[in-house]
């Protein structure tokens, strides 16, 4: 059952995916329309999953659950993977990959891989201020408060001296 991801209670499961590049916008009003039939038939065991979405930074896109009236099981999980591995393939995109990071430079959003983010790290072409995305938030109001955060205040931090 899709709904507004800001109705959504704060302890909201959360799942974010981020983008190797930014989706075109054409790509974000096609991804919205998969996302909008994906999220309205997306179930566990029969019983319909309150969620939402958000398309941010043309980059990333944040699935959110409401565990309160129904949790995922290991079967809606895999369905929500599969949907993503088929968006990675109609777009030709990296959406799984852990081992990337995310950071704001001025307006623009950096992907890097997590070895020349520590590369840029040990050269101080980031420094602890540098605004990181920490995808381990696991629930709406940790990705309201912790998700956009300076490395210092981020696992990202283990990198920069």
């Amino acid at each position: 059952m899709l709904v507004d991801f800001n109705t959504l209670p704060e302890e909201s499961r959360v799942w974010i995916y981020q983008a190797n590049r930014s989706f075109t916008e054409d790509e974000i009003s096609e991804i919205k329309s998969k996302l909008d039939v994906f999220i309205e038939n997306w179930t566990a065991h029969g019983s319909d999953l309150q969620s939402g979405y958000l398309i941010k930074y043309k980059r990333f896109i944040v699935i959110a659950l409401n565990q309160s009236l129904n949790r995922a099981t290991g079967c809606s999980i895999d369905a929500s993977v599969h949907f993503i591995q088929q968006l990675e393939k109609d777009y030709n995109i990296d959406l799984m990959d852990k081992m990337n990071v995310s950071y704001k430079q001025g307006d623009y959003i950096a992907h890097k891989s997590l070895l020349d983010f520590k590369k840029m790290a040990k050269d101080k072409a980031v420094s602890k201020n540098t605004i990181v995305f920490n995808n381990l938030v696991t629930n709406i109001a940790e990705f309201k408060e912790n998700w956009e955060v300076p490395a210092s205040e981020s696992w990202h931090s283990r990198f920069i001296k």
